[in-house]
């Protein structure tokens, strides 16, 4: 009887043991992801937040917009200035073209 009982207890030991450290890696996989998660929405929020430039200004009905509204290539965007050079000053820019 012993021993059929120890036999029984190896037995589902490895199982017990597999699904203990399955069930462990799950949950550090789900709190890295969800710290990833976080990190990358923060990342998103300061990516998206510009200060106010000088080159930025209202036009009523449009809103606030970036760049020199007469270039050919203006976004008319409040978060880009032109297709080019979105991140670039409008002052001398080579690819500047009148509408």
């Amino acid at each position: 009887m012993l021993k059929s009982l120890l036999l029984i207890i190896v037995g589902l030991l490895p199982p017990l043991l597999s699904v203990w450290v399955m069930r462990k890696t799950q949950l550090r996989t789900r709190s890295r992801l969800r710290q990833a998660s976080i990190r990358f929405y923060r990342a998103r929020l300061h990516h998206y937040i510009r200060p106010i430039e000088g080159d930025r200004y209202y036009l009523e009905g449009v809103g606030y917009l970036f760049g020199d509204i007469s270039c050919k290539f203006n976004a008319r965007s409040g978060y880009i200035r032109c297709a080019i050079n979105p991140d670039g000053p409008c002052q001398n820019c080579r690819h500047y073209e009148p509408r």
